[in-house]
């Protein structure tokens, strides 16, 4: 009778392990193809940035440089008539990124900690109403602040690229409440029997228990603003505060045929980003890890 059943079970165990190869190699191919569709046009970029203009016009978009050269890199920085070509806007870039990004990480851990720990009237509705703002598309408010900033005489100044966001971001101090709503009451009563104050608590005590949310915050806030497209475009004219998403876009109508050059504009602009993901991965794991815990 056992000889009967294994016999019966041997067929079964074929068919199901026919089916779980089949299962896990359609699931291999479409991880495969969906890691080509979205690696695919940054290989391309990159392949074409250091590609010769002379083997792409012969051999085509996809051929691998052979030999692999700097020269568009080297037209992107080299001066011209009109502009200092990428420098400027590397500059301009890299200023307004840090500034924002300072003044939203200070604004924002402050205001999350009046809303979580400090208790004052109308504090949960003022937190609502501006959580709010979150549901709001960027393009209606571009006008409105265009015509704010114009009116005062900032517009195509570098404080008209940095005033809009520097003050804080709705979701950084949604965040952030949320997880400074978590820290134990018994370390907050602790340190102010210690006689610390609001400042040396936060220092202290809230930033380090929150070390990797905030870290994750920082690298959202540098890749939001690094890439920021609409509104330095809207704000600025000329190349004087021209950020890089702005110059690489130009470089298009200004270089159509020359897509070598366009694709170095796209590599540089991308490199920054890819470089802070590789850096702070682990941060960014720690931190999805404890939200995904509380």
């Amino acid at each position: 009778m056992t000889a009967q059943t294994t016999t019966r079970r041997r067929p079964l165990t074929g068919s199901l392990l026919v089916r779980r190869v089949l299962g896990h190699g359609a699931t291999y191919l479409v991880l495969i193809a969906t890691a080509v569709l979205t690696l695919g046009p940054f290989l391309f970029s990159v392949m074409t940035a250091f590609t010769s203009t002379t083997q792409f016009a012969q051999q085509g978009p996809l051929s691998i440089p052979s030999p692999a050269v700097l020269d568009n890199f080297r037209a992107l920085f080299s001066p011209t008539s009109t502009s200092d070509g990428f420098v400027t806007p590397v500059a301009v870039t890299i200023q307004m990124v840090t500034v924002i990004l300072v003044g939203q990480m200070v604004f924002s851990v402050l205001a999350a900690y009046a809303f979580a720990q400090l208790r004052f009237p109308g504090r949960d509705l003022l937190f609502w109403v501006y959580i709010a703002t979150l549901m709001v598309p960027q393009v209606v408010v571009v006008v409105p602040l265009y015509l704010m900033l114009s009116e005062v005489g900032l517009r195509n100044t570098f404080w008209a690229l940095v005033l809009p966001f520097v003050l804080g971001s709705p979701y950084a101090i949604f965040l952030l409440r949320e997880n400074f709503r978590g820290i134990p009451s018994e370390l907050m009563d602790a340190m102010r029997i210690d006689g610390a104050g609001t400042l040396r608590l936060l220092w202290h005590l809230v930033v380090p228990l929150n070390r990797p949310i905030i870290v994750t915050l920082v690298l959202i806030t540098v890749v939001t603003h690094w890439n920021s497209f609409m509104w330095p475009m809207v704000i600025t004219s000329g190349p004087t505060w021209r950020v890089i998403t702005v110059a690489t876009a130009s470089l298009q109508s200004q270089y159509n045929n020359n897509w070598t050059l366009v694709m170095a504009g796209t590599t540089l602009a991308m490199l920054p980003l890819v470089l802070l993901m590789i850096v702070f991965q682990k941060q960014i794991t720690n931190s999805v890890g404890e939200a995904t815990l509380r």
